[in-house]
């Protein structure tokens, strides 16, 4: 998601002074780590995925005429950013998945061939361009910038079953299937903001601020929270911008936060600079009742940069409904993720967004499965069938066929100095709570990329 991207965007003048606000892939979680990789203890050589059977293996398949597949193997393509955010989640969880679905068979037969697209933030369209040559479709990946190639995507046809997507033309576009949001008109946090406004701090609700990144997108984003907070019975009574180049003294946004009395703060920039926010926080005596730190921080590296101001500050992160890491043993399909990860990418972490890969190469893999003979149609087809996706335990039941119908259900986490822990927030379906209201926007946020602004059609899909 969107979210993810503000760090991003907000750090590209960082990025031209020659380093990234984005630490490499060390944001484990706490659990991610000593006895709980041990207790890991899913089966490897099974072609089942939690409660998914038979998702790889071999099969009979008629000889493929489509790009990117040939009788004994299919490219698909993984775009990425880690060329500029030094992170390789995506590429991780690529290898993960296709290696152990090669050694039980592959896609009936074929060998899944990864290809990976570094976007390095700024050079998406060329990414896209080259997989529109050679790519079957795009599977379980993400580029910040997604929406600049949406066009280029739908004139060549090529399907997307994309792990995260950030900007308007992206999210919601032609040819793209997600495994659960975001979602083009509606507030994608309904539930966890219902939840802290009306239920966890109702005192807060009159008193909210929001610190966003200098640029455009971001500005765009916080015009969407605060139309959806006041929806929700919210207000937003202070809002500031931070240089996209950094803050060298966050004591003046302490300040302004604590003489506006702000209760709730909506935090939409990296960790980095969050953590040294909330350290200005403690230092001059004052917390809100809650922070919304964002999935970007669902890391250790964020418990660790915050250190001792965790003790004061109340964070606090929406993970959609995708189960939490440090609840895995609740979840066999978390298990085995954990231990594909130990087997095929030893070292690396699992992270949130690797979750949201696996569930969509779960998503593509079994509807590609199903084809008898393998075509972008089919497989673009199959997947829009799906009612109650859960990606054998990794997240709640959505309905793929609705792509823009927000799930009820979500997940809130919450930051302290141990660590991340779920939240106080009354699941009602094991991990998961499933009340939220729907937030539909009102405000012009831009459209999605359809296949009529290229000149294309459905039809045209083979």
């Amino acid at each position: 998601m969107r979210r993810l991207l503000i760090g991003m965007v907000t750090a590209v003048a960082v990025l031209l002074a020659g380093c990234s606000t984005r630490s490499d892939s060390n944001g484990a979680t706490p659990e991610e780590t000593g006895a709980a990789k041990a207790s890991a203890s899913a089966d490897s050589t099974s072609p089942d995925f939690g409660t998914l059977k038979d998702v790889c293996g071999e099969g009979d398949t008629k000889p493929g005429t489509a790009q990117g597949v040939t009788d004994k193997e299919v490219k698909v393509g993984v775009f990425t950013d880690m060329g500029f955010t030094k992170n390789t989640e995506m590429v991780d969880a690529a290898k993960a998945f296709t290696s152990w679905c090669n050694e039980n068979g592959g896609l009936n037969g074929r060998k899944l061939v990864p290809v990976i697209h570094d976007a390095k933030l700024t050079e998406v369209r060329q990414g896209m361009q080259q997989a529109c040559k050679e790519d079957f479709a795009l599977v379980g990946g993400g580029a910040a910038l997604d929406g600049l190639a949406a066009k280029d995507r739908l004139n060549c046809l090529l399907p997307t079953f994309s792990a995260q997507s950030s900007l308007a033309p992206a999210i919601g576009s032609d040819l793209q299937v997600m495994s659960a949001g975001p979602y083009s008109e509606h507030f994608q946090y309904a539930g966890f903001y219902n939840w802290l406004l009306n239920e966890k701090f109702p005192s807060s609700a009159q008193d909210v601020g929001i610190i966003s990144g200098d640029s455009p997108v971001t500005k765009t984003i916080a015009a969407q929270f605060k139309e959806s907070i006041a929806a929700l019975g919210g207000k937003v009574s202070y809002s500031d911008l931070y240089p996209a180049n950094g803050v060298s003294d966050w004591t003046p946004y302490a300040t302004a936060i604590k003489n506006k009395k702000v209760k709730g703060l909506v935090f939409m920039g990296d960790f980095t600079s969050l953590a040294k926010l909330e350290q200005a926080l403690t230092s001059i005596g004052y917390a809100p009742d809650w922070i919304d730190s964002n999935s970007n921080s669902y890391n250790d590296n964020f418990v660790k940069l915050a250190g001792s101001a965790l003790g004061t500050q109340h964070n606090y992160a929406e993970l959609f409904a995708t189960h939490p890491l440090e609840t895995g043993s609740d979840s066999a399909a978390i298990k085995q993720v954990k231990e594909l990860f130990e087997k095929y990418a030893p070292g690396k972490p699992v992270t949130y967004p690797a979750l949201r890969a696996f569930s969509a190469w779960l998503l593509f893999t079994t509807s590609a499965r199903d084809c008898e003979q393998l075509t972008r149609k089919c497989v673009y087809e199959n997947a829009l069938k799906v009612t109650d996706w859960t990606a054998g335990g990794i997240q709640a039941p959505y309905d793929v066929s609705k792509q823009d119908t927000p799930s009820k259900c979500y997940t809130i986490v919450e930051a302290t100095p141990e660590g991340w822990k779920p939240a106080d927030f009354k699941p009602d379906n094991g991990p998961y709570r499933c009340d939220a209201p729907v937030v539909k926007y009102k405000g012009d946020y831009g459209k999605p990329a359809r296949l009529s602004d290229v000149g294309k059609s459905p039809a045209d899909l083979k």
